[in-house]
This record gives structure tokens, sequence and C-alpha cells, in this order.
């Protein structure tokens, strides 16, 4: 029971979620630019830093061979001149040297790989900067085109004014046309004008009778009754 409360909660939860990052989607993605070129910066500044460190145990190791290079050179003298007490003791002093030197190449060499895996970072974050940003671009110009498309449907597609109007044209179209109508009664007028003139002429026995009258009735019915 509990679980599947907990469940519930944490879709609803999710689907909250979601619907305030769609609402601000623009302003989350401002912010992870700002926060990626944050980022960016710091690294840019620990590569500076990394650097300045490796070019310093650089000359300190040019330094190094530098005099252990000497010492070689007076260790040799003093053997040529039989001072083995002097060469033994420049000897010492090459040793400890050596020693140095090779802690000194380790610490360049880690150096070294640190500085190529922090620069291709920093140029991948950089990449990926301008990608964020071209795409920015984009999300703001698709956001403007569906609220200019939201505004337009709401305004024209869906409003009652917009109703209102159809349903008017929709009673007007269907009323009669008042100047048809009236056309038609001068119509009906003029017919029945010409009617009654046509049939008080027939009446009057000119021209073939247009309609039939008690007379005829009547004469058709003493007909039958004499031929029966």
């Amino acid at each position: 029971m509990f679980k599947t409360l907990s469940t519930l909660i944490a879709g609803v939860n999710a689907r909250s979620e979601d619907r305030v990052r769609d609402a601000f989607a623009i302003e989350l993605i401002d912010q992870k630019i700002r926060e990626a070129e944050t980022s960016l910066k710091a690294a840019k500044a620990t590569l500076a830093s990394l650097i300045q460190r490796q070019r310093s145990e650089e000359r300190q190791r040019d330094s190094l061979k530098t005099r252990i290079k000497d010492m070689m050179g007076r260790a040799q003298d003093a053997l040529d001149s039989d001072r083995d007490d002097l060469a033994a003791e420049a000897a010492s002093a090459i040793a400890q040297m050596e020693n140095e030197l090779t802690i000194r190449n380790e610490t360049c060499n880690r150096l070294d790989q640190k500085v190529i895996r922090l620069r291709n970072s920093i140029e991948s974050g950089h990449r990926r900067i301008i990608d964020l940003k071209q795409g920015a671009i984009q999300a703001r110009a698709i956001r403007r085109e569906q609220a200019i498309q939201s505004k337009l449907n709401s305004t024209i597609g869906h409003t009652s004014s917009t109703q209102e109007a159809e349903e008017l044209i929709q009673r007007v179209m269907g009323r009669d046309d008042p100047f048809e109508q009236s056309e038609i009664l001068r119509e009906i007028d003029r017919d029945l004008g010409h009617e009654t003139l046509t049939d008080r002429m027939a009446d009057s026995g000119f021209g073939p009778a247009t309609r039939t009258t008690a007379d005829d009735v009547l004469a058709r019915l003493k007909k039958s009754k004499k031929s029966a």
C-alpha cells in the first residue's frame, strides 16, 4: 500500500518537474550554459597554473642537467690531476643530482600528461558550449514560433468572438434575401394581373375559356342525363 502511494507520488512529482522544465526550458538552457562557462573558466585557470608549474619544473630540470654536466667535467679534471679525493666528492654530488634529475623527469612527464588531458578537456568543453549556444538560438526561435502560433490559434481559431461571427454569418446566409423576395412578389402580382385580364376576356367570348364555370358543369350534367 505504502509502496504504491510512494510510486504514485513519485510519478506526480516527475510529471510536475517535467512541466516546469518544459515551461522554463530556455531559462534552464541559459543556466546550464552559464554553469558550463564557469566550469570552463575554472578549468582554464587550472590549466594556466599547471603550465606554470610545468615550465618551472622544466627550468629546474634543465638547470640540473647543466650542473651535472659541469660537475662531470670538473670530476674528470680532478681525476686527470690525480685528485681522487675531489673526484670522489664530485662523483657523490653527481649521483645526488642524477637521482634528483630522475625525479624531476618523472614529474615533468606527469605534468605533460596532465596538461594534455586538461587541454583536450577544455577544447571539448569549449566546443560543447558553442553547440549549446547554437541550440539555445534554435530553441528560442522555435519557442517564438510556438508562441506566435498559439496566439494566432487563441485569437482566430478558438475565441468566442470568432465563433459568434461564424454563427452570425450562418444566420445571415440562412435568411431569405429580401430583395429576391420582393422580386418574387412582384412577379406573382404580374402573373395574377395577367391571369385576371385573360379570364375576363375569355368570359366575354374573346378566345378560349381559361377556367371551368358553373354553366360548364351544369351543361355536362344535362348531357350525361340525355345520354342515359
